[in-house]
């Protein structure tokens, strides 16, 4: 039992914003009151729910294969060795699982979404998952190039291909679906893509980029997912694909959806020479739109490394840069792109960049549909979270990082005219209360009686002024993990997964094409239970 005494709350979820009350858990749960057990006096403290990240990249074959590209990053790294009770990871761009768990949970967040998980590869994620300590953690498959899914919608047979979707997240243990460049990737098996939403990818005469998108939102909201379509969409990081986004959101009018990084889809110009800002169009078509949610896929000056199942956009990185590009195409389902990339704050491109993932975060008017992210390692570390925030709250604190932007970057964006400055109240949305909400999970992103007890507090004025980046105390579950900003504690956080209904005679129809087409049996497909640390399967309602 422990008592949290003289905080203020910040619990926009449940209308508390910055009033000082007592919080109380027992059994790993928020509850109304306890009659013993410790107590934290947090006077001077400010507490908000522990964050949940709805898009990032932490494990996986993707993740392992980026950290043999980039052996340079680790020779910079720095260890993470606390005590000889916890086990040993090492930093750099892609953290390994151990570190990946400690900077999250050191910084204060205790849930993640590894947000694009080939099915073929879902065991071996499910296994790197369990090794990230601390944290709860979900993910979501990828679907939008899945060559079985596809036929049957080229021959028409939604009813059937809702049914093999339904089976293929329950066989990956999934939480949802991620549909990446739909249509782009399977035609990129052949060495092209697709750029129009309209045209038939190539190898169909039915089957379109729109027709997918559309397809699998309606699939998901008819079986019941708690998050909607996870789209990442065509064109990433073209010059000019704002007309594409804008295309993909009427496509979606009517469904759910949730739009991936949506910095990287906000750009004007024809060519890289004229490319501009338009966060400004694209936010008030978003405004006017509440079907929609998104996460800004924010970027940072420095080093990163692209990581995408968008291998279309991988290629032409690598031809713009000339920096070491990897390719890899997994079967019938997906593939995926690797590239390293340095930001900078003197290119005109990055600049752009850096200002279009603020100015939608400052532009889209209600922080419950728009969250804070950097499509980590794409556009920058998870633990560069504090810097993001700090340029949200702190007008005066932008304008000065403006200055240093190249003057013809200035006259192509919006951002010194933007003068709002985020609330607490405001940070603990989009950092928490929102993609908790937007995920489904009602037990996280609030303090009320019920949540799970996973609480970060943090020092209202720190030395320094970066309040958040080293936060005084965390609790996970009810257990104090992070105290003076030291690991004291390695539990073994659970994985969200969905159950959707489907007939099961639909294995019939499935298992014939696995042996036909792919390089495994139909029986070592699916991803055994065993594989899942402390599972908690989320109804479907």
């Amino acid at each position: 039992m422990l008592r949290i005494t003289g905080g203020k709350v910040h619990d926009p979820a449940n209308g508390i914003l910055g009033a000082v009350k007592d919080i109380c858990i027992q059994d790993g749960r928020i509850v109304s009151r306890v009659e013993a057990g410790r107590s934290i006096d947090a006077s001077g403290m400010v507490i908000f729910p522990g964050g949940v990240d709805i898009h990032t990249h932490v494990a996986g074959a993707a993740l392992n294969f980026a950290r043999g590209v980039t052996p340079e990053s680790y020779r910079r790294a720095a260890p993470f060795i606390h005590t000889p009770e916890l086990r040993a990871g090492l930093g750099g761009i892609t953290p390994t699982t151990f570190a990946t768990g400690y900077m999250y949970a050191a910084m204060g967040w205790t849930t993640v979404t590894e947000a694009a998980v080939p099915i073929l590869s879902a065991r071996h994620t499910h296994e790197e998952l369990r090794d990230i300590p601390i944290l709860d953690k979900a993910s979501l498959v990828l679907m939008a190039n899945n060559e079985i899914v596809l036929d049957l919608l080229e021959a028409g047979e939604v009813e059937r291909a809702r049914h093999v979707v339904a089976w293929l997240i329950w066989a990956s243990k999934a939480y949802g679906v991620k549909a990446v460049n739909p249509g782009g990737v399977v035609a990129w098996k052949y060495g092209k893509n697709a750029n129009t939403l309209s045209a038939p990818v190539d190898g169909y005469r039915r089957v379109t980029p729109a027709g997918i998108i559309a397809s699998l939102a309606g699939i998901i909201d008819d079986l019941h997912l708690p998050h909607p379509l996870h789209l990442h969409c065509n064109n990433l990081g073209i010059p000019g694909n704002v007309s594409t986004t804008l295309e993909t959101m009427k496509v979606l009018e009517g469904r759910r959806a949730h739009m991936a990084h949506l910095q990287f889809h906000a750009y004007g110009g024809d060519g890289w020479g004229t490319l501009r800002s338009e966060a400004a169009i694209l936010a008030e078509y978003f405004n006017a739109h509440s079907n929609l949610t998104a996460d800004a896929g924010a970027i940072l000056f420095g080093d990163a490394t692209t990581i995408t199942a968008d291998g279309p956009w991988e290629h032409v990185l690598h031809q713009l840069t000339g920096r070491k590009w990897s390719n890899v195409d997994v079967e019938n389902e997906t593939g995926c792109g690797i590239v390293p990339y340095t930001y900078k704050e003197r290119s005109l491109v990055n600049a752009v960049q850096w200002a279009v993932g603020l100015e939608l975060l400052l532009l889209i008017n209600d922080p419950w549909r728009i969250f804070l992210t950097t499509d980590h390692p794409n556009g920058g570390g998870f633990w560069r979270y504090p810097e993001l925030i700090r340029l949200l709250r702190d007008a005066d604190y932008r304008r000065e990082c403006l200055k240093k932007l190249p003057p013809k970057a200035q006259k192509r964006i919006v951002l010194a005219d933007l003068d709002r400055q985020y609330t607490l109240s405001e940070i603990a949305i989009i950092t928490s209360a929102g993609p908790a909400r937007a995920l489904g999970l009602s037990q996280k992103g609030h303090l009320g009686v019920g949540a799970d007890a996973d609480i970060t507090l943090y020092e209202e004025n720190p030395p320094g002024g970066l309040m958040f980046e080293h936060p005084r105390y965390v609790i996970k579950g009810g257990e104090i993990v992070v105290e003076e900003g030291e690991i004291r504690a390695m539990s073994q956080g659970r994985e969200f997964i969905a159950q959707p209904s489907f007939d099961e005679s639909i294995e019939e129809y499935l298992r014939p094409l696995f042996e036909k087409v792919y390089t495994i049996s139909f029986d070592n497909y699916p991803v055994e239970m065993e594989h899942i640390a402390r599972p908690d399967i989320q109804a479907c309602k």
